[in-house]
């Protein structure tokens, strides 16, 4: 037996390629210096950075005729309002869909109630699978025959507060999913939804510190550091930060074709945050999401960004439709850096916010030009309804 032991980003990997068992996973550190120090392979940092125009080779006609043929797609996990909103719009576009669900899903009622139709015919297009993205071969079973993967991550109903401990959660779910894809032959393209906050916090920031340069422009070659989203507690942009990355390395270690996307603070389309409405349909407590944890100091650096629910479905439709898409994607919307949208974002979450004295206009510091550029001729959801 062959063991291939590969060190990425803190994750360590033992691959056994002669057989379809998920290679071990070691989460010894997010960490360690020697990790830091150590540089990726060419290939693996061309893929986390999302490389540039320079690196990209668009797909051969021969996949892409294979993409346009297969008709199934997989949503993992459809447990959430992004995915619940993914499932509608590719049966309304004609895919079979796979929707993986965890135990007691908070939208099961809502998808039973869209596989059977409103005559009583059962709606063959969609399935429903039950995946649990700490179980290896739950998520093998669900992908089975699927061409494509649109990948979000929702926090377990037993664990779902972004705190230290979530980044191992949340790494270990992108490792199995990433290897079940590696192991599915017929899967083409995945379709990974990362945040913004994976992108947000550079290592030339400081929160704490006035000093730090507020010059520095933020886009898709830009990762956030681990180390101060560690010192600052910034638990949500740590779990995305090196969820993404090992997605990555694992996606270029196995020739995974992989494209992600990286979303702002998801509102829905009446400009309201949809955690707090899904919370309040749910009868769930409503919480200030952790997505907004130094919100002041992004809101001063011009990188506080939200995205509409349908834009975002939109941009992962382009992405995952258009062949020669690659690399990261930022998507947002919505820059919040004056007065009125700050007030209108605080208001989402408190009865009577406080305005602001400051009537500053902060310059935006973060672009999403290349997700522009490759939706210009989208005709998605969101366009049509403006």
């Amino acid at each position: 037996m062959l063991n291939i032991p590969c060190t990425f980003y803190g994750v360590r990997l033992l691959a056994n390629p002669s057989t379809k068992k998920p290679p071990t996973l070691h989460f010894f550190s997010f960490y360690q210096s020697s990790i830091q120090k150590m540089p990726p392979p060419a290939a693996v940092a061309v893929a986390v950075t999302g490389g540039t125009e320079n690196h990209h080779q668009p797909p051969n006609s021969l996949s892409s005729m294979i993409l346009k043929k297969q008709k199934t797609v997989c949503v993992m996990d459809a447990s959430g309002l992004l995915g619940f909103e993914l499932v509608k719009t590719l049966l309304q576009r004609g895919y079979f869909v796979h929707a993986s669900l965890q135990s007691d899903s908070r939208f099961q009622g809502e998808l039973q109630n869209m596989k059977v139709q409103g005559n009583g015919d059962n709606n063959k297009n969609l399935k429903i699978f039950r995946a649990d993205l700490l179980d290896y071969h739950s998520i093998l079973d669900t992908l089975t025959d699927c061409s494509a993967l649109f990948y979000t991550f929702e926090p377990p109903l037993e664990h779902p507060v972004y705190d230290e401990n979530m980044a191992e959660i949340e790494v270990r779910a992108a490792h199995n999913v990433l290897e079940a894809c590696a192991q599915t032959p017929t899967v083409e393209k995945v379709i990974f939804t990362s945040s913004a906050t994976a992108v947000v916090w550079p290592e030339t920031h400081n929160p704490a510190s006035s000093s730090s340069s507020s010059s520095c422009n933020v886009d898709e070659k830009s990762w956030s550091d681990i180390n101060l989203c560690k010192k600052f507690k910034l638990w949500h942009a740590l779990s995305k930060t090196l969820a993404e990355k090992t997605a990555w390395a694992l996606a270029m270690d196995r020739g995974v074709s992989m494209v992600s996307v990286n979303g702002g603070l998801l509102l829905d389309n009446n400009l309201r945050n949809t955690s707090a409405a899904d919370n309040t349909k749910h009868n769930i407590p409503s919480h200030l999401p952790p997505y907004l944890k130094g919100a002041a100091e992004m809101y001063e650096r011009g990188v506080l960004v939200a995205v509409d629910l349908r834009f975002l479905v939109d941009a992962l439709f382009s992405v995952y439709e258009e062949v020669s898409s690659y690399g990261r994607y930022l998507c947002f919307n919505h820059v919040i850096n004056c007065q009125k949208d700050a007030v209108k974002l605080a208001s989402m979450f408190m009865s009577s916010p406080q305005s602001l004295e400051d009537t500053r206009v902060f310059p935006q510091q973060i672009s999403n030009k290349k997700l522009n550029k490759l939706m210009i001729n989208f005709d998605g959801q969101f366009q049509q309804h403006q």
